[in-house]
């Protein structure tokens, strides 16, 4: 029998400025869908302009009265991240979403970010962590909702405090599960800091289980020529609606409800509720282990500060 099709209510976004990561391709660009139904405002920060542009006008297609816009970043530059956040700075514009959502996944040999460090950690975490820093103001006067993406690998293995930028020896899985735990905890350690110094910013933490996205796809400029296996049968998995893997339209579903939803809070981690938390509808669940270790979150909040030569308000 198949499953039956999850969904959540998305309140009116009406006059409501959201920023998502990522959004040419796979989660973000699903995400950004549907917020702009919502009636929010999207921006989209794309690497690649051409393929940005393709993306928001498949969306303004779908839904001609979306309000949707591309911007450029490279989330693996600091000079790029700080090049978008002084655009938007000078615009003043408050920004009510922000969804850290974008990511590479397990590139088969080691990479550098024109910063030097490893493209995963530089990509998945620290862009993130800089753009936050640098947004910090704008995201204040909106009283913004701040949702980061993480994912089932953050499960395992920790973060790589020992070698962040995997100089050593380098393990793809390893070190694609360090940069997913390294932004998670940051994404927690946000909200804590919220709190304590009174920003008014919500943040929370979500992932979409097992979902059929392009992040095993092949990527020849990455050394991947081909489609991995695992993505292969991640596909025909959700394709025969098999409880194990799922669409991305199911998805995005627990980064919406987190990023939206009045019953989200911030502190909190939420996922799919289905088997082994791989697909379902959206709920809060425990933290993974690493993800909750309030220690290693202010360690990475520290590091990461020196890494990106950002500073948050004491």
């Amino acid at each position: 029998m198949p499953r039956t099709k999850p969904d959540i209510t998305v309140p009116n976004l009406t006059g409501r400025l959201a920023l998502v990561t990522g959004a040419s391709d796979g989660l973000g660009f699903a995400l950004a869908g549907r917020l702009a139904r919502a009636g929010a405002e999207v921006l989209m920060p794309v690497r690649n302009a051409e393929k940005g542009e393709a993306a928001a006008a498949r969306i303004r297609q779908a839904n001609p009265s979306a309000q949707i816009r591309t911007r450029r970043l490279d989330l693996s530059s600091l000079e790029s991240v700080a090049a978008l956040a002084d655009e938007l700075q000078s615009e003043g514009r408050p920004i009510h979403i922000l969804v850290n959502n974008a990511g590479i996944m397990t590139p088969p040999r080691r990479e550098e970010s024109a910063d030097g460090f490893e493209l995963q950690f530089a990509t998945n975490h620290l862009g993130h962590f800089a753009l936050t820093a640098h947004l910090l103001p704008l995201l204040r006067e909106g009283g913004a909702r701040v949702t980061t993406q993480s994912s089932v690998a953050a499960r395992s293995h920790g973060v790589h405090f020992d070698d962040l930028q995997w100089t050593r020896s380098y393990d793809r899985n390893k070190a694609y599960a360090s940069s997913k735990i390294a932004v998670s905890l940051f994404g927690m350690e946000l909200h804590r800091r919220s709190v304590a110094d009174g920003w008014g910013i919500v943040s929370n933490v979500s992932h979409p289980g097992i979902t059929a996205t392009n992040l095993l796809a092949s990527h020849p400029e990455m050394g991947r020529p081909r489609d991995t296996l695992a993505v292969r049968f991640i596909r025909f998995a959700a394709s025969t609606h098999l409880p194990i893997a799922q669409t991305v339209d199911d998805g995005i579903l627990p980064a919406l409800f987190a990023a939206t939803s009045p019953e989200a809070q911030g502190g909190r981690f939420y996922g799919p509720r289905g088997f082994q938390r791989m697909t379902g509808a959206p709920a809060e669940q425990e933290p993974y282990r690493y993800v909750a270790d309030e220690d290693a979150a202010r360690r990475v909040w520290t590091i990461s500060e020196q890494l990106a030569g950002v500073r948050f308000p004491d």
